[in-house]
């Protein structure tokens, strides 16, 4: 297998999302690709966050974890992204991140990424699919090549089946609900093993 440059993305401002990127570095090393994860940038108000206290600790508790540039995305070969659903659609501030990639996109440089994605809502009909789909959209401009985890294992399933990315639900307690930790690295794994086999195919 050729050696794979994973970065994991994510954003969370309670802890939902950091927990599956945690899970998706996890499959990504246990594939035996380098792995990095990376958070996007927060713009919310201090205000605002210290107003929510676990959003606040949260914040401090990964405030070590690096902020995500796209020339990240530029030295990885796959990318997995993470983010919470927002009246059906992507965070803001992942939002933010991806338009800030112009750059790179207009030089030619993400084309051919392997990306895939995740996300959580506190309800199964919280817009858990279209906001991984809002989120490929920007992957189709990119000349990215997505890997849904599709229904390839049986962890999906008892994840709640979701084809698109592994979703998840959180309780009233900020727990989550399904059995994801399996699915996420599946999903993970097999980002690493289809981004393997291109950059094999592409040095062949």
């Amino acid at each position: 297998m050729a050696h794979v440059h994973l970065a994991v993305v994510y954003y969370s401002s309670t802890g939902t999302n950091y927990q599956l990127a945690q899970w998706a570095a996890e499959g990504g090393k246990l594939a035996g690709a380098d792995v990095k994860l990376f958070k996007v940038p927060e713009f919310a108000p201090q205000s605002e966050i210290d107003a929510n206290p676990d959003w606040k600790a949260h914040v401090e508790a990964t405030k070590d974890v690096p902020t995500v540039s796209p020339d990240d995305i530029v030295a990885a070969d796959a990318i997995i992204f993470s983010t919470p659903t927002r009246f059906g659609n992507i965070a803001a501030q992942m939002k933010q991140f991806l338009d800030s990639t112009g750059g790179i996109w207009f030089q030619g440089k993400i084309v051919n990424k392997v990306v895939s994605a995740m996300t959580s809502a506190q309800n199964p009909h919280g817009g858990q699919e279209a906001t991984i789909l809002a989120l490929y959209t920007t992957m189709y401009h990119w000349g990215a090549i997505v890997v849904a985890p599709g229904y390839t294992n049986q962890s999906l399933f008892d994840a709640g089946g979701n084809p698109y990315g592994t979703s998840v639900t959180v309780d009233q307690q900020g727990k989550i609900v399904e059995d994801a930790k399996a699915a996420v690295i599946h999903q993970a794994k097999r980002v690493v093993t289809i981004a393997s086999a291109l950059k094999k195919g592409f040095q062949a």
